[in-house]
């Protein structure tokens, strides 16, 4: 019997189906994705899928050729929350931990490993040894992945940056690890949020579509 569960059938064509070279890359990650995400942990699929809608909107904030792996990070930034990968369960740093260990691009790798100012959150928590390991980036690339994961929810709902990271706090908890690091960590996502904005601006895209 067809396993029952979120589905992605409905990922637009400028997620799923690019050019034969992008494709290779933004569909190994879609299915890896989707292998220890869909079934376990639904909501955070439909997290995830949002996601990946939200890099492939985000295309004009970034240079052409990076446009692939933008919705290839978007795809995979969450994947450490799978059971099957957790070793220090910090998910930024697991599922870099199980990308790298299988060959995945270097730079892919370091993105998933930082995605949205994850380098704040393991100075709480202990890992700086191991983050240190996966180099840190702050490019248009890591702005756009930064913006699309905190522009979407759980379950793949669209809100604000400001809304998101409240609704995470809250979620988390006051004395959660988030919290305790968002001194550092906030100020870093709401500057990723305007650059992109910027960006976006510069090249005559808005960063919400009307009706959204």
């Amino acid at each position: 019997m067809k396993d029952q569960g979120p589905d992605d059938s409905t990922a637009p064509a400028s997620v799923l189906d690019d050019d034969a070279e992008e494709t290779d890359l933004t569909e190994r990650a879609r299915k890896t994705a989707r292998k220890l995400l869909r079934k376990e942990l639904p909501e955070r699929w439909q997290h995830t899928l949002g996601v990946a809608r939200r890099a492939a909107e985000l295309a004009g904030a970034v240079p052409r050729d990076e446009g692939p792996l933008l919705i290839a990070a978007a795809w995979l930034h969450d994947i450490g929350y799978s059971s099957e990968l957790q070793l220090t369960g910090f998910h930024p740093i697991d599922g870099g931990l199980y990308l790298r260990e299988r060959g995945w691009d270097p730079r892919l790798v370091a993105l998933v490993a930082h995605h949205s100012g994850a380098r704040y959150v393991p100075v709480d928590r202990g890992f700086s040894e191991i983050m240190a390991t996966f180099p840190f980036e702050e490019s248009p690339l890591s702005d756009a992945l930064t913006y699309a994961d905190q522009t979407v929810g759980p379950n793949g709902v669209r809100m604000t940056v400001e809304y998101r990271i409240a609704e995470a706090i809250t979620r988390h908890g006051p004395n959660s690890p988030n919290a305790r690091a968002r001194v550092d960590r906030v100020p870093y996502l709401l500057a990723a949020a305007q650059r992109v904005r910027d960006r976006l601006h510069h090249v005559g895209q808005p960063a919400v579509r009307p009706g959204q």
